[in-house]
């Protein structure tokens, strides 16, 4: 028997039904996340809608949703978990992750190490 694999992030209800209405008003196939250098802090996330995904790219299903981790982050997005959060002030993804260190006081820019695997 073939164990699954764990997946490198997870998705919470809210995140799912979400994704699943971008994805529906964008007509794309794949919401694509990531993470880049910049801000105060150092890293910021970043999703994007992509048609494909990379060939080296991570493809995560979870909660009926199917989203991509952009290959080169996925070692600092491993155990994360992408929430939606509604307050009245805001509506905005909101990711939980273990390899996240420090953030700026805005909010914008994480500072992230690779996975300890």
């Amino acid at each position: 028997m073939v164990r699954e694999r764990p997946k490198a992030i997870t998705l919470t209800d809210a995140a799912a039904e979400r994704v699943k209405s971008l994805m529906a008003k964008n007509g794309k196939g794949f919401l694509r996340v990531g993470v880049k250098n910049g801000g105060c802090a150092g890293m910021e996330y970043t999703m994007d809608y992509v048609a494909e995904p990379e060939p080296m790219d991570e493809r995560v299903q979870d909660q009926d949703v199917e989203i991509v981790l952009d290959a080169k982050s996925l070692l600092f997005l491993i155990g994360s978990q992408l929430d939606y959060e509604v307050t009245p002030l805001h509506a905005k993804f909101v990711f939980k992750n273990p390899n996240q260190t420090d953030a700026c006081g805005c909010g914008e820019s994480v500072t992230l190490t690779p996975a300890k695997l």
